[in-house]
């Protein structure tokens, strides 16, 4: 149900609603009423993306019957980067999630008995507690890839990519969001759902599989929400060269073709497009998914393919800047009913959950070429972030599309977006350092009707400085940005109507993560820095410990800076990295600690590699209680390609950490190592990955 402002308690009953009269907004998706309606869009997305690429076609070509080649390569010549025997253990660390209660995806997954993994193209399950008997259990093979899971109610889904289809490598997905963008791997999907009552033969139970990639996904009690990218449309039989004209950049002419005969050439091959378009069937271009269901033994009980949404079910776009679907598909975990799912015609983006509402936020630049660019903002704003919002219900029904937003500026990830009271809140940056106009903008927004409404922001935040990390409470924001030292922001969100800065902190460096270790501390991750006049070089990982009990002065409490520059760890850009086990005050980071740098040079000696354990508490700070090691340092002054990582591109051996008492279990790609936190240095237990 959509709810009007003022029943949040942000008018009064006899205030007037100042958005009473609201128009439709362009950003705002429209819901098809027929599958003419979709038809209608599709052709003249399709048609859109035609000429835009006939377009370069036509230049390169015209330019070929201008320039003799003689002329051309004159021209290029010119302009030529724990202890009792129990089935589990009494208290353990699960997935670090932005939200209580609303479980995300990742490779590794634990419930105090057993260790899920995927690894080597399997699903493994690993007995493991008590922890010095921990041992592989049973494993399946997986089709595909297997990227991530969740495992719940004696079920696991696991999520792969259809193999032949991933160009970078299992850890190139985009999880901070400062230089890639949130579009997803562009592999088909494949889910596989498995019975895992008895932990040691997981039966396959279930298959989807859909012809769009995973974006994201989330997990609320039994019910399972996945945002799924298809790819932009595509027409076989499109041509965007004529047949007959040699494909050259340059000596056309001499060849006997004029300008003149190039632009018919291309006429007459756009009128062929147009009615190849023209006569494309609608439905071949809806989302698909293939339903599998098997019997526990492998054979297949039924099996079902077609569109994952009836034209009605789908909401079009008002601009102009989407070329493909995007599917919210839901299932409720046990059941076999066919899944749910709603569309709309977006970009991917950066995806963040609540129990109740699921937020996509699309980022856009603005076209010099395009005048259909959002009123809402100003002419200046050259970047916007357009939101859209569903609606999450139980029982595997499909989500609802209720609104949509636009505000100015960049959304760096999930946790630069929150909802808190039917207030939603987001932090942009417009530009990007070291761009003099560069600065940043908190917003609140609320729903009224299908629309997605700015009630206050603050505006022109840290000029010169771009955002770094994000973190909100219940009334309170914190924003750390960046160019030479990190200005920690504490952010008033009581009233959003008039949001405001309560205090500010000055260090070097800054962080890529803030975790909320108790009401009144922060604890950090992100790099140390050393200033060098006009800007700063970035050095080892730096944990901190921040006070703000006093919100509008917060203070360093504590501060750990981990090797030099060169040093890395999966936690500063990824939160499923993070392991804080507040039951025992622990905190695992993964870790490649590279040494001997300085002055802005990379550290290039790598002394460590593995997973290093603190323990952390506001009194005493961080006391390093030692490391589990998964490799043995390079030779002594032998330069390493482990310490040759930008800030932004973290690759350390270990990936996860799992906590279970007072054992510690170390997991890379292809090793789970056991230790004690009071004898790192010697694990109890190797258990491989890989055959």
């Amino acid at each position: 149900m959509v709810m009007p402002l003022f029943s949040c308690g942000l008018f009064d009953e006899e205030e007037e609603d100042p958005y009473e009269d609201v128009d439709v907004g362009p950003s705002e998706l429209i819901p098809a009423a027929s599958c003419e309606d979709v038809e209608v869009k599709l052709k003249l997305r399709l048609v859109e993306a035609m000429d835009q690429r006939l377009e370069l076609s036509i230049n390169r070509a015209v330019m070929a019957a201008t320039y003799t080649c003689e002329d051309y390569w004159a021209e290029e010549e010119e302009e030529e980067e724990e202890e009792e025997e129990e089935e589990e253990a009494s208290e353990y660390s699960e997935t670090n999630v932005q939200e209580q209660d609303v479980d995300e995806a990742d490779f590794v997954k634990n419930d105090g008995g057993y260790l899920y993994v995927l690894a080597d193209g399997r699903f493994q399950v690993l007995d493991a507690w008590p922890a010095e008997q921990a041992h592989a259990l049973s494993s399946f093979p997986i089709e595909g890839t297997p990227r991530r899971m969740y495992v719940h109610a004696d079920t696991a889904v696991v999520y792969s990519s259809i193999d032949g289809y991933w160009p970078n490598g299992l850890d190139s997905q985009c999880t901070y969001g400062y230089d890639c963008d949130f579009t997803g791997d562009g592999a088909p999907l494949r889910i596989t759902i498995l019975d895992i009552s008895d932990r040691a033969n997981p039966v396959l139970t279930r298959e989807l599989v859909f012809d769009g990639a995973y974006l994201n996904s989330r997990r609320v009690g039994m019910d399972v929400h996945t945002a799924v990218a298809f790819p932009e449309f595509n027409v076989e039989g499109l041509s965007y060269w004529p047949q007959g004209l040699p494909n050259t950049p340059c000596g056309l002419e001499d060849q006997g073709f004029t300008v003149a005969q190039v632009y018919e050439l291309f006429e007459e091959l756009r009128a062929a497009n147009l009615e190849t378009i023209e006569e494309t069937d609608v439905t071949e271009l809806l989302p698909s998914v293939r339903d599998t269901l098997f019997d526990g033994e492998g054979n297949v009980t039924q099996s079902t393919e077609g569109p994952l949404s009836a034209c009605e079910g789908i909401y079009l776009p008002q601009t102009n800047d989407a070329f493909g679907f995007l599917s919210l598909v839901s299932f409720e975990i046990g059941e076999e009913d066919p899944v749910a799912a709603s569309t709309i015609i977006s970009r991917p983006g950066a995806v963040y959950g609540t129990a109740n509402s699921l937020y996509l936020a699309v980022r856009n630049r603005r076209d010099p070429n395009d005048q259909s660019w959002f009123p809402e903002l100003a002419e200046e704003d050259k970047e916007a972030t357009v939101v859209h919002k569903f609606a999450l219900n139980p029982g595997g029904a499909a989500a609802d599309y209720t609104a949509s937003g636009v505000v100015k500026g960049r959304v760096l990830n999930q946790f630069a977006m929150d909802e808190h009271e039917g207030v939603f809140r987001i932090a942009t940056t417009h530009g990007r350092v070291p761009q003099p106009d560069v600065h940043s903008t908190i917003t609140m927004m609320g729903q009224v009707g299908p629309q997605m409404l700015e009630l206050g922001r603050i505006d022109h935040l840290a000029p010169t400085e771009d955002i770094r990390s994000v973190r909100f409470t219940d009334d309170v924001g914190y924003v750390v940005t960046f160019k030479k030292t990190d200005p920690l922001f504490v952010l008033d969100i009581v009233d959003p109507v008039a949001p405001s800065v309560l205090g500010e902190l000055k260090i070097p460096g800054f962080s890529t993560y803030m975790h909320p270790m108790d009401p009144g501390h922060l604890l950090t991750m992100g790099y140390d820095a050393d200033d060098q006049g006009s800007f700063a070089w970035f050095q080892g990982i730096q944990l901190q410990v921040i006070d703000t009990t006093d919100l509008e002065n917060p203070a360093l409490l504590h501060k750990e800076v981990i090797g030099t520059r060169g040093s890395t760890s999966d936690a500063a850009t990824n939160h499923l990295a993070f392991t804080y086990f507040k039951a025992r005050d622990l905190l695992a980071v993964p870790m490649t600690v590279c040494d001997e740098g300085g002055g802005g040079q990379y550290g290039d000696q790598m002394t460590f590699s593995g997973l290093m354990v603190y323990r952390v508490t506001v009194d005493d700070g961080f006391v390093l209680l030692g490391g589990v090691k998964h490799a043995e340092p390079d030779l002594p002054n032998t330069w390493s390609s482990w310490c040759n990582n930008w800030w932004t591109k973290t690759n350390s051996r270990v990936k996860r950490s799992v906590f279970m008492e007072d054992w510690v279990f170390s997991i890379a790609r292809d090793l789970v190592n056991v230790a004690h936190i009071a004898d790192l240095d010697h694990p109890v237990a190797s258990i491989p990955l890989e055959d």
